[in-house]
């Protein structure tokens, strides 16, 4: 899953990004509107963790912006008032959650994959093709019972490709989903993760390469 972060509250941001990223997301910060306002419309994001009062540009018109670009990236609006009024205000600019200062990191967490699963189309909350099956909420993966040992970056491939329901995703796109706006384009990350991550699922192999168009799993 991708996420940005945009919060001008450099350590919360920080914070939040760290934790997101030990539950194996790929996250991005910005911390002033402008710079998210533009980060937003240039990346795929699947989740936008959104603060409304931003220098630059406010989380409300980066919200309504989104909306009226037709974005499917989910948002969820952070802000220090827990006031009803405030709620209502964030929810009508077109803003898909809520969640005022200061929250529990744990429902954070819970929200950001609730919004994650919440794509077009959606997508169930346990991933499963023939005996493989991933639970992103738990963080785990099995092979016919038997669970498999992944590092958070093979988890993110495997999640994506599972999600993609029998699609080819292009070495391009996997590295856009799983890892974050620092990764190198010209790095060979994604087929040594890929070669390490087939290793681990063992056989019959589940990941077919598509040669000069990228890698799939096919529907059982």
């Amino acid at each position: 899953m991708r996420v940005l972060i945009v919060e001008d509250e450099r350590n919360l941001a920080d914070a939040v990004a760290r934790g997101l990223r030990r539950e194996g997301m790929a996250v991005d910060v910005s911390y002033d509107g402008l710079s998210g306002h533009e980060m937003a419309h240039v990346t795929r994001y699947d989740v936008i963790v959104l603060d409304r009062d931003l220098p630059g540009m406010s989380g409300d018109e980066i919200c309504a912006d989104l909306v009226k670009a037709g974005a499917l990236t989910r948002v969820i609006m952070l802000t220090a008032s827990g006031a009803v009024a405030d709620r209502v205000d964030g929810l009508s600019i077109g803003a898909d959650d809520y969640l005022p200062k200061p929250f529990a990191f744990e429902e954070l967490v819970a929200r950001v994959r609730a919004l994650g699963r919440r794509a077009t189309p959606p997508a169930p909350p346990v991933l499963t093709v023939g005996d493989v099956i991933l639970d992103p909420a738990r963080r785990l993966v099995t092979r016919g019972g038997v669970p498999v040992d992944l590092t958070r970056k093979e988890f993110g491939l495997l999640e994506v490709l599972l999600r993609a329901g029998g699609a080819v995703i292009s070495s391009e796109e996997l590295l856009e989903r799983v890892w974050d706006a620092n990764a190198d384009p010209f790095t060979t990350t994604v087929r040594v993760t890929m070669m390490t991550l087939r290793k681990k699922l063992g056989d019959p192999p589940l990941i077919e390469t598509v040669v000069g168009a990228g890698y799939r799993i096919a529907p059982s």
